[in-house]
């Protein structure tokens, strides 16, 4: 099993500027990594707010918190939800605002080593591709897009989300498949990649079939809609002077952060504490490659 590992951990701490006494949301709390750390450096004199949708990850979280004697009996609410509500949240905890939220856009470990939902090309498992281990959490799975849904709703999937050049050529394999028997395992899935795109293509650093299954997740958990509400909200809801730090994976959600930060500094409402956004060491991605896609950017709000 591999140890989760914060991505941009010192990079993130720094830049959210947290004081003893604040308050502090984690709106992707994941294994809790960058929540700990925190609460480690301010000796525990903070209150976190951790939100994610995997119950899983909660419980790994806690784990950790509840079994490190210096911050066990620290204040800390870790709630089973998708981020896109972050309001919700702090209305019920009677929440107004926060001095810093972290958006942690990256997938965790555990959903390609342990979920059984189908995050992974390494096992056979079922097409879920769910964040939530709740059915009514999403409108449709991954199986339900590749068995039910027209060809071209399938291509724009994997073009638009996951930036597929055979996006038009897998769509076309899965509909001709499906036909013959419903698609239902990851294994199945990319047997059709598999015969769908160049042999030059499968010899690549990246798996051939990591677009794909990147599109399915994305649209499955409509993570680009979710980020759109979330980051608002976690804008309307932090203080003035506080800041917004988001670590995304690929171009989709670097752009949709970049949009909002820059409208919100061109309305005089933040400011751009990065330019540019801030990428992992040779030494981070060394030591955890799978941070070598993080782009961390920061705002203020004034």
């Amino acid at each position: 099993m591999t140890r989760h590992i914060p991505v941009l951990l010192k990079e993130t701490i720094e830049n959210l500027n947290l004081k003893k006494g604040d308050i502090f949301l984690d709106a992707t709390l994941g294994e809790g990594g960058h929540s700990f750390e925190i609460c480690k450096k301010l000796d525990g004199d903070i209150k976190i707010i951790g939100i994610e949708a995997d119950i899983d990850a909660i419980e790994k979280a806690k784990e950790k918190f509840l079994t490190d004697k210096y911050i066990k009996n620290s204040d800390f609410v870790f709630v089973e939800e998708n981020f896109r509500n972050l309001d919700k949240v702090l209305d019920n905890l009677k929440i107004e605002n926060v001095d810093g939220v972290l958006f942690d856009l990256g997938v965790r470990s555990g959903n390609f080593e342990e979920s059984n939902r189908g995050f992974t090309f390494q096992k056979d498992e079922p097409l879920l591709m769910t964040f939530s281990k709740k059915a009514e959490s999403v409108p449709f799975t991954a199986e339900e897009i590749i068995n039910e849904w027209e060809e071209k709703n399938i291509k724009d999937v994997l073009y638009g989300y996951g930036e597929e050049i055979f996006a038009k050529q897998i769509a076309k394999n899965i509909v001709l498949k499906r036909k013959i028997k419903p698609i239902k395992t990851t294994f199945e899935l990319i047997e059709i990649i598999s015969s769908s795109v160049l042999e030059k293509y499968k010899n690549r650093k990246i798996h051939f079939a990591t677009k794909t299954f990147q599109a399915l997740r994305i649209a499955v958990n409509d993570e680009v809609g979710a980020l759109k509400g979330g980051i608002k909200k976690a804008f309307d809801r932090v203080k003035k002077g506080g800041r917004i730090v988001v670590i995304s994976f690929h171009s989709i959600e670097d752009r949709v952060v970049k949009i909002f930060f820059k409208e919100k500094a061109l309305e005089k409402k933040g400011i751009l504490i990065t330019k540019k956004p801030i990428t992992p060491s040779a030494e981070e991605i060394s030591q955890n490659p799978r941070s070598r896609s993080g782009k961390l950017r920061i705002i203020q709000k004034i």
